[in-house]
């Protein structure tokens, strides 16, 4: 499609990125190097106030950058007007216009340049076509779904001839069942499209299911950068470990570990291996069943463990609150952790890291 496929996709580079904000220590995003491939869904992921949707701004050019330089196919972007860029943004609240059309709000920009009236409902009406919207072209946004809206700023974004699509949590205002359900459209398009999609999201699942490279953030640094496999299995921090979940931490005397919970063995106590814990809830997922423990001998608030367990393996010996059991794990499936991304500067995060109490229990662990 013309309107697409004029330019090929650009790769994104980012070198010593930084954003301080008058009066704010440490700053929003902090000397941050990375490299996106050409073509590739790369996904911005964190918690709230990570930098990583400022970071997003700064390359879209709707925030300004303190230092540090923003590449397109090695053209430095970093000064020039977001219009000039080679990028266009997909927001969050998909920003449509409520008195126009579907039509009319994927042809705004290109009357703001001053193409004809035909020509440019002729390139609206086929991006509509090419998001399945060709038949709503008439309705205004009010009587739209959310899904369909999110098609019409999809649409309106593309008719830009954009090298790259920025999309800050395009998914988040929508429900449970319409978010997976759009999310494989995303994807879909951007393999279909060809282009180079950068998507932040807070979600683990939805970057999960997106990324061809998965980008975690934490206090305006980057802590790990990978496939999500990789990621995943692989966690390079004890925050990466903790915040994509489905993983205990914990301090051995060799150092932190992360152990995934569907990796760990629980049976009843009586037996020497493994360490003693107290089973302190259970709860039924449907094909699995997660036991949140105790670990004996320390303090509440740094114990707790959870192991992930299939239905079956459960219902042939169920666990109640209060139980004993002993926990295990083979040592091929645990990771060890480093010590996370580090201020350039040597400055404090912006907030505690936890740390578990050491178990000394765990020397003595068999697998």
């Amino acid at each position: 499609m013309d309107a697409v496929t004029a330019l090929p996709p650009a790769a994104v580079e980012i070198v010593a990125l930084s954003k301080r904000y008058a009066g704010s220590a440490p700053p929003a995003v902090d000397q941050i190097d990375l490299r996106i491939a050409s073509g590739s869904y790369c996904c911005l992921l964190g918690p709230s106030g990570c930098g990583k949707s400022t970071t997003l701004r700064m390359v879209a050019g709707h925030e300004s950058v303190t230092s540090g330089d923003i590449l397109l196919d090695n053209r430095n972007i970093t000064h020039l007007p977001a219009a000039a860029r080679g990028t266009a943004m997909m927001f969050q609240s998909f920003a449509l216009f409520p008195h126009l059309s579907a039509l009319d709000n994927v042809a705004f920009s290109l009357k703001m340049k001053g193409v004809s009236k035909v020509e440019r409902q002729r390139r609206a009406g086929q991006l509509l076509e090419r998001v399945a919207m060709g038949h709503l072209a008439q309705r205004k946004p009010g009587e739209l779904s959310g899904g369909q809206q999110q098609r019409v700023a999809l649409a309106r974004a593309l008719i830009t001839e954009p090298r790259v699509l920025l999309l800050d949590e395009p998914l988040s205002a929508l429900d449970p069942f319409l978010r997976i359900q759009m999310r494989a459209e995303l994807r879909r398009w951007q393999k279909e499209l060809g282009l180079t999609f950068i998507h932040v999201t807070h979600s683990q699942e939805e970057a999960m299911a997106l990324a061809d490279t998965m980008v975690v953030m934490n206090h305006g640094l980057i802590e790990q950068v990978g496939t999500p496999h990789a990621v995943y299995n692989h966690p390079a921090s004890e925050f990466v470990a903790r915040f994509m979940g489905g993983h205990n931490v914990l301090d051995t005397p060799g150092g932190l570990i992360a152990v995934r919970n569907d990796h760990m063995h629980i049976a009843p106590e009586g037996g020497d291996a493994g360490l003693a814990a107290r089973v302190t809830d259970v709860e039924y997922q449907g094909t699995y069943v997660l036991i949140g423990l105790q670990l004996a001998d320390t303090a509440p608030e740094r114990s707790g463990v959870s192991v992930l367990l299939p239905e079956k393996t459960f219902a042939a010996h169920p666990y109640t609150a209060g139980d004993g059991v002993r926990l295990s794990w083979s040592p091929s499936d645990a990771r060890a952790l480093g010590p996370g991304a580090v201020r350039p500067q040597g400055e404090p995060p912006a907030g505690p890291v936890s740390r578990p109490a050491p178990l000394s229990a765990l020397a003595a662990m068999a697998a």
